[in-house]
């Protein structure tokens, strides 16, 4: 399991909905901001379908002011959301020009997505919102760098020079085990969400949650780390 290099200094986080992140990269992004490393988060949706018994109109906005809260945690302080339809996103050319026109507006050198696999785990169907975002944005990378494809947008094309998935897939992680606690003040952000999600205190899930997705890799030196299937473009 190799190092992922930081050599860069802009990072985009793009995902589905608010708690992808927390649930998985956020220990990653606290360590990229602490080297000081400018970090963006876009997100496809509001989350307003995550909670049940709350109409998605009250919800949206709840789920979108935990998700600032929860980037702020651990450094992130610019986010924004495209408006998509909780539940409902599908992998069209509508919202691969949306996710370049992200990328050429954000400039990264480095994108990090979450698993678009078509599972978790044998047995565990993922998301239909996660596979639908993560190979959309994958093909936006190079959509982004082409002067030829969406012409129409009014920012000029960028090449990010990598894309790190978050996933079962890892080819190569980063330690996290100083940023343990930021990642769980992140994830402890998303109060109402996980106060609803399950009768344990949140303290306790968001402990569970976070030793979940930063707990040590075979053959990577580190207590807690993160790994990411590495992707490599031309930029």
């Amino acid at each position: 399991m190799e190092q992922l290099f930081e050599d860069w200094q802009r990072g985009l986080v793009i995902v589905a909905h608010p708690d992808d992140i927390e649930y998985g990269a956020a220990a990653a992004v606290a360590r990229w901001t602490g080297q000081g490393k400018d970090i963006r988060y876009a997100l496809v949706t509001s989350g307003e379908a995550g909670i049940a018994g709350l109409p998605p109109a009250e919800c949206g906005p709840l789920r979108e002011a935990e998700e600032i809260a929860a980037a702020k945690a651990v450094g992130v302080h610019q986010v924004e959301f495209l408006g998509y339809p909780d539940g409902r996103v599908e992998e069209t050319i509508q919202l691969r020009r949306d996710l370049a026109a992200a990328i050429r507006r954000h400039q990264p050198e480095l994108v990090v997505l979450f698993n678009f696999g078509d599972t978790w785990a044998p047995g565990f169907a993922n998301s239909a919102d996660h596979r639908a975002v993560g190979r959309a944005a994958l093909d936006a990378i190079a959509d982004a760098g082409n002067e030829w494809i969406f012409p129409e947008l009014t920012d000029a094309p960028w090449s990010a020079r990598w894309a790190a998935v978050m996933g079962p897939k890892a080819t190569h992680a980063v330690d996290v085990t100083a940023h343990i606690e930021q990642a769980e003040a992140s994830l402890a952000e998303h109060r109402r969400y996980l106060e609803v999600l399950s009768t344990e205190p949140v303290a306790d899930q968001v402990r569970a949650i976070v030793d979940r997705a930063t707990g040590p890799i075979e053959g990577f030196p580190a207590d807690r780390a993160v790994g990411f299937e590495l992707y490599t473009f031309g930029g």
